[in-house]
């Protein structure tokens, strides 16, 4: 399983371009996307569409919150929650999950470390991508810099029933076949696809197309 979050990254007519790439090449990815272009391409791609974050507030006088209801209305059918550049207080996190569960938005729960995650648990996310702050965007992977704390992770939350994923540097197919390796179902990637030309991005595309 691979999940790119856009982050800021990619927006608007980038996006869109990025998201077809991504179709091409990785057909089963989700994409977690800016909310301004869940919409556009929840439309003109097949691609499973994750808002980046919402927020547990109602449709009632909020202003500047995402509220789940108009999230799924968009197109999106789930969204990243915690995650490290947008982190909750875990009392936020439950308030959130049940309006997530009310709307049928499935979430994959951000956490930044196994402590966490082991905690994070009793919130029963479908997902959970474990992700080393100092990593982020860096170049070096989780998958090969914290080996053994991927390991510890997946070994500790094998019989949640959660899928479990790691994130941070990931950057070449290497990357994503050592998280698989190391038990992980999937793996969570920014930088190098969407802070990169977009050439840049579909040659590692192409790549973990081809590394099965």
């Amino acid at each position: 399983m691979i999940v790119i979050n856009f982050k800021n990254y990619a927006v608007g007519k980038k996006a869109l371009k990025l998201a077809k790439k991504i179709e091409r090449y990785l057909p089963e990815a989700i994409v977690a996307v800016s909310a301004v272009d869940i919409k556009e391409i929840a439309l003109r791609t097949k691609l499973r569409v994750y808002a980046q974050h919402v927020d547990y507030f109602e449709k009632k006088a909020t202003t500047g919150f995402d509220i789940p209801e108009d999230v799924k209305s968009a197109g999106a059918v789930g969204t990243l929650l915690n995650h490290s550049e947008h982190p909750l207080r875990a009392e936020i996190i439950a308030r959130t999950m049940d309006r997530c569960d009310e709307t049928g938005l499935k979430v994959l729960l951000c956490v930044n470390s196994v402590k966490q995650g082991y905690a994070y648990r009793v919130f029963r996310p479908e997902m959970m991508a474990f992700e080393d702050m100092e990593l982020i965007g860096s170049g070096r992977s989780i998958s090969e810099y914290r080996k053994s704390e991927v390991k510890r992770f997946v070994d500790k939350l094998k019989y949640s029933r959660i899928k479990l994923l790691c994130g941070a540097g990931v950057s070449s197919e290497n990357d994503v076949r050592a998280a698989y390796q190391l038990g992980c179902k999937g793996v969570l990637i920014a930088s190098a696809v969407a802070n990169v030309k977009l050439s840049k991005a579909e040659k590692l595309l192409r790549a973990i197309s081809l590394s099965g």
